[in-house]
């Protein structure tokens, strides 16, 4: 294989992945999930189940873990023809005014009227953005997450199928499509690599000596939209929320002084630490980040890294690659496909050593 270093195609992110790989329902227990352990530095590859991370932690580690908190932001709407419209809302910009994702049968206008959640508001498509998505302005005054609160559904990937006639899915998944430690309302779609702790996988991390830490970042278009430009160097992301308290720089620091390691779960998290040490000097505690991580990378932060299995062609796959070597990844990929691993958000994991 070439160096990671040459590898700026969109084609050298691209693996082929069997439909039943694609998992469409979390396990009953989170910590029941599979985790692949890759060394890095060798490419050796371990089989195991989550509940035994433990094996693979040191007293003194550091796990810093996301707990943005996915809001049900997918709403149903119909134009004033009666066509059916899905809106997916993505950024609150001011007060009822929000930028949308909306999938339509038939070509939108600026100026159009359309009609949400049974009729209970309408809403005007103000204009439309580069990246696809519209700038929408709701009814003035009305309580836009009260109404997500009471009809929206939780965003789930489009790989991920549900039905109106499964409404027990979309219900399960209001808790299963969250971490436990879920805390801060924003996220369009889940940092999946913490849907896989329990309560009690945390307790027994902290019982065994390493300590847990928690940053925000919102996960929003920017993590899920795919690159769509064949040389991946010229690819935008689009900005998130991010906050690091200050009290986890200094611990991030204090482990690391202490030569011991800092375990990201999740690429947010990953990017919200590497976003911070880029700013060393002079970091800053919250702010937005575009960062965008491929090979090849230097990682200033991050020792260990936790994740899910990815799609291709995405900022999330380039990333891993950026941590672990793409031909590591790509061969642990396969590997993962040959013995029946569950892909994607709610699928298994892998621990990058």
């Amino acid at each position: 294989m070439k160096p990671d270093s040459m590898c700026t195609k969109l084609s050298d992110y691209e693996y082929d992945l069997p439909k039943e790989l694609i998992a469409q329902q979390p396990l009953e227990n989170r910590e029941d999930a599979r985790l692949l352990i890759l060394y890095r530095n060798s490419g050796k590859i371990e089989h195991r189940r989550f509940y035994e991370i433990t094996e693979y932690l040191c007293p003194g580690d550091f796990l810093v873990l996301n707990n943005t908190k996915v809001i049900p932001a997918l709403l149903s709407g119909k134009r004033v023809s009666g066509a059916s419209l899905e809106l997916l809302l993505t950024e609150e910009r001011k007060e009822s005014q929000w930028k949308a994702l909306i999938r339509s049968n038939a070509k939108l206008k600026a100026g159009e009227e359309i009609y949400i959640a049974d009729n209970i508001l309408s809403a005007k498509l103000l204009k439309k953005g580069e990246d696809g998505s519209w700038l929408i302005q709701f009814d003035n005054g009305y309580p836009i997450k009260d109404l997500l609160l009471r009809t929206g559904k939780m965003p789930l990937p489009p790989y991920i199928k549900r039905t109106d006639n499964n409404g027990t899915c979309y219900s399960s998944d209001k808790e299963r499509y969250q971490t436990v430690f879920a805390q801060k309302e924003g996220a369009i779609a889940a940092p999946t690599a913490g849907l896989h702790f329990s309560h009690s996988t945390l307790e027994r991390i902290k019982k065994y000596g390493a300590e847990i830490g928690f940053v925000t970042l919102h996960v929003g278009m920017g993590t899920f939209l795919p690159i769509k430009t064949d040389d991946i160097r010229k690819h935008q992301m689009h900005k998130e929320y991010y906050e690091c308290p200050r009290e986890i720089m200094d611990k991030i620091k204090e482990t690391k002084g202490h030569r011991h390691r800092v375990i990201a779960v999740g690429s947010t998290s990953c990017r919200v630490l590497e976003s911070v040490a880029m700013h060393n000097e002079t970091p800053q505690t919250s702010g937005w980040t575009n960062l965008f991580i491929y090979p090849p990378y230097h990682f200033r932060y991050v020792d260990v890294l936790l994740t899910n299995f990815h799609l291709p062609r995405t900022t999330l796959l380039a990333l891993v690659c950026a941590f672990a070597g793409r031909e590591n990844i790509l061969n642990a990929y396969e590997i993962a496909k040959n013995k029946g691993y569950r892909f994607f958000s709610y699928g298994d994991c892998m621990m990058i050593m």
